[in-house]
């Protein structure tokens, strides 16, 4: 079995971290350019973190603040 080089992630973190349902979150990991699973295990497959930040970094717009994210005065 593959030393596991960093945090790993399944398709729930995926879909927290990209904002998306599962049915979205499919269609993006089914994309060609969407990174290649870590491991894949009988419960599903697992991306390593680092891997997918960087695709979201590259592929996806920043979402707009949402109000009071970042409202510090009181």
């Amino acid at each position: 079995m593959p030393e596991v080089p960093g945090p790993l992630v399944g398709p729930a973190e995926i879909q927290a971290m990209l904002g998306v349902g599962r049915s979205r979150m499919r269609q993006i990991v089914n994309q060609r350019n969407f990174p290649e699973p870590f491991q894949t295990l009988i419960g599903g497959s697992v991306w390593l973190r680092k891997d997918v930040e960087a695709w979201i970094t590259k592929h996806r717009r920043p979402r707009p603040a949402t109000s009071g994210d970042d409202d510090e005065s009181a």
